[in-house]
């Protein structure tokens, strides 16, 4: 994905470095947060394993996992490095409640970060620009668009890089598939027969991931994207209720 963005250095450089640093500041803030959460809601229910591992830190390079980085600048979501969790040390009655609770952790911490990020942009401070407004668009064209901002226009991509970004992460790692913690909060929180159907399929979720984000896509020569057209409306609705912008737009389509 980032290489989408080269263009912009040619339409404004100011852009392109405002994304780029709202991108780093997203890739740190968010899978830091992200990974903490987890650590810190395992650590809160009695499981000291993330504390005893150097986990229950803000510290990005203990979480920072280098494909999850890769794909995150790539292709626009990614993951950290997984927190090291022992649910049977865990203060509950059910070690998949437990679980559930540690997984849904990490991406409510996204939201929340997106959500604070949103309050200027609510509140009509700052403008709300998506970063993804130069994506199929001429250097001219972007060049054009940008020779009219201000320091609120560039805040206003700035942050809504942070918030889009922060949406993703969450929306991503909410997927029911494993290894994402969409899968343990689903399998803690479904009925007994569905949770033990999931387990079963458990092994199927990277194959899974791949096909609907990378095979389908290669198949169809781009022409199906199931796992972005799933996405898209679910980005939308969030950044629209954080940032009260009727329709966000966020991927400029």
């Amino acid at each position: 994905m980032i290489f989408a963005y080269l263009d912009l250095l040619q339409g404004s450089q100011t852009a392109f470095f405002v994304f780029f640093g709202a991108v780093v500041t997203a890739l740190l803030v968010g899978i830091s947060f992200h990974e903490f959460s987890h650590a810190f809601a395992a650590d809160s229910l009695g499981d000291p394993t993330p504390r005893y591992r150097g986990r229950l830190t803000l510290n990005p390079f203990a979480h920072l996992d280098p494909l999850g980085t890769i794909l995150l600048f790539m292709a626009g979501f990614g993951w950290g490095k997984p927190v090291p969790v022992n649910p049977n040390l865990m203060r509950s009655s059910n070690p998949k409640t437990g679980m559930a609770t540690t997984a849904a952790a990490g991406p409510i911490s996204n939201l929340v970060i997106a959500g604070v990020a949103g309050v200027p942009i609510k509140m009509g401070v700052v403008d709300w620009h998506t970063p993804f407004f130069a994506i199929n668009r001429s250097s001219d064209y972007v060049k054009q668009v940008v020779a009219t901002w201000g320091v609120s226009d560039y805040l206003g991509l700035y942050l809504g890089s942070i918030i889009i970004f922060g949406i993703i992460l969450a929306l991503f790692n909410l997927t029911p598939l494993w290894p994402l913690d969409g899968y343990s909060v689903a399998v803690g929180i479904l009925p007994r027969d569905l949770s033990l159907e999931m387990e079963r399929l458990r092994a199927w979720g990277p194959g899974i991931l791949l096909l609907f984000i990378f095979g389908i896509p290669i198949l169809t020569g781009g022409a199906l994207n199931p796992f972005f057209d799933l996405l898209r409306p679910a980005v939308n609705g969030v950044a629209s209720l954080l940032t009260g912008v009727g329709d966000p737009n966020v991927f400029g389509q």
